[in-house]
């Protein structure tokens, strides 16, 4: 209980924390990175030194051993001395067989211009040559080091936000799940009482259209509860003529909708098999049809369009409504999410369910102008022939 009241701050504090500590180790990094770079410009000029060292002991025969050291001391670092003519002196640390080439030492000294400031090397007042030099392997393999960590850390942000987000939706359907069956549970219970009554009424020889009316409202209630039943349950796919289904769904809502709606159905000729649910894919088509009318606020044109192409099933329901923002087209699917003032917006995220968790198919938005209206498409792939 705890852990849910202050479980959102909880994850801010994990969150910055995080965030603070890497910050620090990218910064001591960096301090790391400059303190190594200094200190192989200290070797490098000290190399200088020597080198200058080395011409006057050449000019009056004397030489130190500790100046031969430095000199032979850089087994790393990458570097090349141009002599005072602008003409390659010496060169260590670089592959003999690239430095026949002119330009490519040329391009060498622009990058190693680039990482590090030439050194001059100085007899008496004047300039003998400059030392051009690179960063060493290990300075190179450090000056990643940052990005391999914030690589590090984004990859395991992506962990944490997929276990998070999966652990949410796991959470989700099982509240699905569970309202699902506590709500056909609830009307179960009323709905046996409704059939009773009514055979009690038939044996009372009440007026048979009245229970005739009755009766079609105890079957949409059983309907109603078949299909919450399912939602809270895998429910059981057989192969079905779509057509056949939509036509059925689609005279049912006509007959109960505002005359003012302007209704047309269109459906290629012969029928095309899909594995459905019948009673979840009617409340699919139910949901959408109810909200484009509800966006035509009860008057205006509906089309609903069935189509094929290859082994795809396109059932498309367009209106003439006030129309989606680009912005929301996905958000219309989201759990909570509504326009209405006295919506859920449980609708359209149950239709999501309905068509992608138990129908392996798709649902989206197709097109949506403002004031001009929306057309919204679900996909289901077409099952073999059935007799």
């Amino acid at each position: 209980m705890v852990f849910t009241k202050y479980g959102n701050a909880f994850r801010w504090i994990i969150i910055i924390a995080s965030f603070v500590i890497v910050s620090l180790i990218l910064w001591k990094t960096y301090e790391f990175f400059q303190h190594f770079k200094e200190e192989e410009r200290t070797k490098m000029e000290h190399w200088s030194l020597a080198q200058n060292e080395f011409v006057n002991s050449e000019i009056d025969s004397n030489m130190g051993e500790l100046t031969l050291q430095i000199l032979t001391s850089n087994k790393t670092t990458p570097m090349i001395v141009i002599d005072e003519n602008g003409d390659l002196d010496l060169y260590n640390n670089i592959d003999d067989t690239k430095m026949t080439d002119s330009l490519y030492v040329k391009k060498l000294i622009s990058n190693f211009e680039k990482e590090n400031n030439p050194i001059s090397i100085k007899i008496g007042n004047s300039i003998a040559g400059t030392i051009y030099y690179g960063n060493s392997p290990l300075l190179n393999k450090l000056k990643y080091y940052p990005l391999a960590l914030i690589l590090i850390v984004i990859l395991f942000g992506a962990v944490i936000f997929f276990f998070y987000s999966s652990n949410k939706n796991a959470t989700q359907n099982k509240l699905w799940s569970g309202m699902a069956k506590e709500t056909a549970h609830q009307i179960g219970t009323p709905l046996s009482s409704l059939i009773g009554w009514t055979e009690i009424l038939k044996s009372e020889h009440v007026n048979s259209d009245y229970i005739a009316e009755i009766e079609k409202d105890v079957d949409r209630l059983k309907t109603i509860t078949e299909r919450f039943s399912k939602i809270g349950s895998i429910p059981t796919l057989k192969v079905t003529d779509i057509i056949k289904e939509t036509i059925d769904s689609y005279d049912y809502l006509k007959a109960r909708s505002s005359k003012l709606i302007d209704f047309e159905i269109i459906t290629p000729e012969g029928d095309i098999p899909v594995n459905l649910n019948k009673q979840l894919y009617s409340w699919t088509i139910e949901n959408l049809v109810k909200n484009a009318i509800d966006a035509m606020k009860g008057r205006g044109k509906l089309i609903v369009e069935i189509s094929q192409l290859e082994n795809n099933v396109k059932v498309s329901i367009t209106d003439t409504g006030k129309g989606i923002p680009k912005k929301d087209f996905n958000k219309i699917f989201t759990p909570g999410y509504t326009t209405k003032r006295r919506g859920w917006g449980l609708g359209l995220s149950l239709t999501r369910r309905i068509i992608e968790d138990f129908h392996d198919g798709k649902i989206k938005v197709l097109q949506s102008q403002i004031k001009k209206g929306t057309t919204i498409q679900i996909s289901l792939k077409r099952a073999p022939n059935y007799v």
